[in-house]
């Protein structure tokens, strides 16, 4: 389920779920916000530092609650991912949000509150945040195309061809996310369902000895078994491991080598400024080739 798509004059929220943010990056978004001519609300403790988080977690809860049930609010801009979110994502109530949906934006932790609501039915995008409306140029891909969808207009994405690449073409459902923050979830009950899905996963920071366990953890779990595409986007701000033998890209490779689902590898999203927005929860075309990869999201 879409929720409703934006249109000039409506009113969205910035909240700070997760880690504190600098007071300039929400200023800076909401400039960015008002030039789409959009009325543009902050959260009480939008601005907030409690130690490394945005506030106390019932302060956070607050703003989150508040933004998610104002009937006023048609979009929820996260300021910046970081940690905590998964500190209160179970003292949230959805039951309004499920009545009234509507879109949610973030990446990286902001994983977990997609997770929440991709498990409900209702779609949300995987996409750059109020600190980074603040800080890239108007005119990056990232931003417009965050614009394009969010006022109902969705993207057909074509990107080069990958050696590693595996040919196909599948229809389904798209969800995923931040690998580490995913793999938090497991064994929860805000694990996502992947059976038949296509899975995307980027992550930052993390050793190759990390990125590889995580993925022994799907292959054993039987998440590469259930699923039905694989988009891997990107791993970024590691230090290689030559004692690994591999590189991250080639570790999903050979995970998922005994299937025949696409699988579409240097997709450009995840820890990076040109960060393309990606409708989570909704169906998706993956198609595969030998010369290129499109990623449609108009619905089928």
């Amino acid at each position: 389920m879409m929720p409703p798509f934006l249109k000039s004059g409506d009113m969205v929220q910035i909240v700070s779920p997760a880690s504190a943010i600098h007071p300039s990056y929400v200023e800076g978004a909401k400039r960015t916000l008002s030039e789409w001519n959009l009325k543009v609300l902050e959260g009480k403790y939008a601005r907030s530092a409690y130690g490394r988080f945005a506030g106390t977690k019932e302060e956070r809860i607050f703003d989150l609650q508040q933004a998610l049930d104002d009937p006023e609010v048609k979009a929820i801009f996260m300021s910046r991912g970081g940690y905590g979110l998964v500190q209160i994502i179970d003292k949230i109530n959805f039951e309004q949000f499920k009545k009234s949906p509507k879109w949610l934006i973030g990446f990286s932790d902001i994983s977990i509150l997609h997770a929440a609501v991709n498990r409900m039915g209702i779609a949300s995008i995987h996409g750059i945040m109020a600190k980074h409306l603040a800080e890239l140029p108007r005119t990056s891909d990232a931003v417009f195309h965050l614009r394009e969808i969010l006022f109902g207009r969705l993207p057909v994405y074509q990107l080069p061809f990958h050696p590693l690449n595996r040919q196909g073409k599948i229809t389904a459902k798209l969800l995923g996310g931040n690998l580490s923050v995913l793999m938090g979830l497991r064994g929860t009950s805000f694990d996502l369902p992947f059976e038949d899905a296509v899975l995307f996963v980027e992550d930052t920071g993390e050793k190759p000895y990390q990125v590889d366990r995580m993925i022994q953890n799907l292959r054993i779990g039987g998440i590469f078994e259930k699923i039905s595409g694989l988009i891997v986007g990107q791993f970024t701000d590691y230090e290689s491991d030559p004692l690994m033998m591999q590189t991250i890209e080639e570790m999903f490779a050979e995970a998922v080598k005994n299937y025949s689902y696409p699988v579409c590898f240097n997709f450009p999203a995840g820890h990076i400024d040109y960060n393309l927005p990606l409708l989570l929860g909704e169906n998706i075309t993956l198609e595969v080739s030998a010369e290129n990869v499109l990623v449609d999201f108009n619905r089928q």
